[in-house]
C-alpha cells in the first residue's frame, strides 16, 4: 500500500472508531399515570405495540425527570390510571399506584354510545365550542361516563361499590407520552404523542 494511502487510513481510524461509539440514547413511548409538578417528575406505562391505539401496556412504570432545558418539554401531559375499556368483556384495567400492579375490574355497563367522535353533541357543547368533562362519577346512581376518543365509544357502567371512592380522574386514559433519553430516569425530551394528534385517545 503507498504511503500516502496508509497515512489518509491511519488518520480516518480515530473518526471511524468514534462514530462507532456514539450513544445516540433510547426512546420509550407510554401512558402517564402519574405527574410530579413539584419534583417535575413523569411516570409512564410504556406501551410494546408499535400501534399506541393498540396499547399493549406492560409493568413496570417507568419514572423520568423532566428535560433540563424546557424548549425540549411539550405540553404538560394528563395523568389517568385507565389502561384498558373492554365492553365486550364488561372488564377495565386500572393501574394501582399503591401495588404498582394492573387491577383488571368487572363492570356493569349501563348504557354504550359508539361511533361518536369528539364533536358529536354527546361529548362536545357547541354553544361553548368545548368538548363536555369526561370522566364523570354519579355518587347517587353510582355510576361513572367514560369517553374513549381511540374508540369512538362513550360509555356509563357501574363499577363495584369500593371503587366509587376514587376520583373522576382516575378513570382517566392517560396521555401517550414519547421520551427520549440516554440516562435511566432523565429524559432529554419528552413529546406529548396525544395533544400533537399523532395519538388520540
Amino acid at each position: 500500500m503507498p504511503s500516502m494511502y496508509r497515512k489518509i487510513l491511519l488518520a480516518a481510524l480515530p473518526v471511524l472508531l468514534l462514530a462507532g461509539c456514539v450513544d445516540y440514547g433510547k426512546v420509550d413511548q407510554g401512558r402517564t399515570v402519574a405527574i410530579d409538578t413539584e419534583k417535575k417528575t413523569l411516570t409512564m406505562i410504556p406501551n410494546m405495540s408499535t400501534d399506541p391505539a393498540k396499547g399493549d401496556f406492560k409493568l413496570p412504570a417507568l419514572t423520568f425527570s423532566y428535560p433540563t432545558n424546557p424548549m425540549d418539554m411539550g405540553q404538560d401531559p394528563k395523568p389517568g390510571l385507565r389502561m384498558k375499556l373492554d365492553t365486550e368483556k364488561s372488564q377495565i384495567v386500572l393501574y394501582d399506584p399503591q401495588k404498582k400492579s394492573f387491577d383488571t375490574i368487572a363492570i356493569q355497563i349501563v348504557d354504550k354510545q359508539q361511533g361518536i367522535d369528539s364533536k358529536h353533541p354527546l361529548v362536545f357543547d357547541e354553544a361553548s365550542g368545548k368538548a363536555k368533562a369526561f370522566p364523570a362519577v354519579d355518587k347517587d346512581k353510582k355510576t361513572v361516563t367514560i369517553y374513549s376518543g381511540a374508540q369512538k365509544m362513550l360509555v356509563t357502567f357501574i363499577p363495584p361499590d369500593q371503587y366509587m371512592s376514587l376520583p373522576a380522574s382516575a378513570w382517566n386514559a392517560g396521555d401517550i407520552v414519547r421520551v427520549y433519553f440516554k440516562e435511566d430516569g432523565k429524559a432529554l425530551r419528552v413529546m406529548n404523542v396525544t395533544t400533537t394528534n399523532i395519538f388520540k385517545k
